[in-house]
C-alpha cells in the first residue's frame, strides 16, 4: 500500500483543492464541516470518500460537484479555478464537465428511460433526433436497450440507478461524482452497479463515490477517508486488472 503522492506524478490533474474550508452557523455554534482540506484527484481516477455521518464527506461532495462554495480555500476542476467562475459559467461546469449519480436516483417518475436521460440535452439546446439517438447510446452502454420506453416504477432499483448513471454519462463529463450510488440497493443490484463502475472506470472514467460502505469503497482505487471535516488517511489499493 502506498500514500497518494507516490502516485500523482506527472499525471493529468482534474480536481485539486487547497485549504478547503466549509463553515456552518447554527445558532451560536460554528460547525466546521471542512477544516483545511488539500489533495489532487489524477484524471482516469476512481476514487471513494467513506466517513462517518458528519465527518464532512457529503460537504465536499457537494463543493467538487459545484453545487455549493467552500467558505475559504481554492479548488480547481479540470483546470478552470472554481472560485473565479460566475453562476452561469458554474451551471455550464456542472452540465459539461460532471455527471451526477445520487443515492435516490432523481428521476422523473412520469418520464421514460429515454426521457429522463434525454434531460440534460434538452437543458442544453440539442435537437430533438440527436437527443434521441445519444440517449439510446448511453442507455445501451448501461445494459437498458431494452427498457428504453419504461418509466421508473416499471423498473427495478437496480435499472434506475442504471438510468440514472447513463443520464450522468450523457454528455462526456471529466468526472463523474456518485453519492452513495448503492446506499437503497440490495446486494446483488448493489454488486452489478459497482461492476459497471469498475467497466467505466477501465474506459477511462474518472469517478468520485461517497459512500459509508467499506466493501463498496473497495471497487475503488484509492480511499480517502474523513473525520471532523479532515482528511485522516488517504490510501491506495492494489491496482485492479480485467481478466
Amino acid at each position: 500500500m502506498s500514500t497518494a503522492s507516490d502516485h500523482t506524478g506527472n499525471a493529468d490533474t482534474v480536481i485539486r483543492v487547497e485549504g478547503l474550508y466549509k463553515r456552518f452557523v447554527m445558532g451560536d455554534t460554528v460547525v466546521r464541516a471542512l477544516d483545511g482540506v488539500s489533495f489532487t484527484i489524477s484524471r482516469g481516477s476512481f476514487v471513494a470518500i467513506m466517513g462517518p455521518s458528519g465527518s464532512g464527506k457529503t460537504t465536499l461532495l457537494d463543493i467538487l460537484g459545484c453545487l455549493s462554495r467552500p467558505t475559504e480555500g481554492d479548488y480547481w476542476l479540470a483546470g478552470s479555478k472554481v472560485s473565479n467562475l460566475s453562476d452561469r459559467q458554474l451551471a455550464r461546469v456542472r452540465n459539461h464537465e460532471i455527471g451526477f449519480v445520487f443515492q435516490n436516483f432523481n428521476l422523473l417518475a412520469r418520464s421514460s428511460a429515454l426521457v429522463n436521460v434525454e434531460l440534460p440535452l434538452f437543458y442544453d439546446g440539442v435537437r430533438r433526433r440527436e437527443r434521441t439517438q445519444r440517449a439510446i447510446a448511453a442507455l445501451t452502454a448501461v445494459g437498458l436497450e431494452n427498457r428504453l420506453h419504461h418509466c421508473p416504477n416499471e423498473l427495478s432499483g437496480g435499472q434506475r440507478q442504471r438510468v440514472a448513471i447513463a443520464r450522468a454519462l450523457i454528455n462526456s463529463p471529466s468526472i463523474i461524482f456518485a453519492d452513495e450510488p448503492t446506499g437503497n440497493l440490495d446486494t446483488a443490484s448493489g454488486s452489478s452497479i459497482m461492476g459497471l463502475f469498475e467497466n467505466l472506470h477501465q474506459k477511462g472514467h474518472t469517478i468520485v463515490m461517497v459512500t459509508h460502505e467499506r466493501d463498496i469503497a473497495e471497487h475503488a482505487e484509492r480511499i480517502m477517508s474523513f473525520r471532523d471535516g479532515r482528511l485522516v488517511t488517504d490510501e491506495w489499493l492494489h491496482p485492479k486488472h480485467s481478466n
